[in-house]
């Protein structure tokens, strides 16, 4: 797998992630968390759904 660019690497950052998930929970007034993926390209991902077993929860924003 090819290294990720710049961009890249900035925008599947965890504190892009997390950015993103603070956002959401302002808008949405709803909890949202930032998880762990096992995807080389999107490394943490922001739900408001409870995550997927195979996901592992890193910060909860309540």
């Amino acid at each position: 797998m090819p290294a990720l660019s710049p961009l890249r690497a900035r925008l599947a950052s965890f504190e892009h992630a997390y950015a993103v998930a603070l956002r959401q929970r302002q808008s949405t007034n709803r909890y949202q968390f930032v998880v762990r993926t096992d995807d080389p390209l999107q490394p943490f991902r922001v739900t408001g759904r409870p995550p997927a077993r195979h996901e592992q929860i890193l910060t909860m924003l309540p």
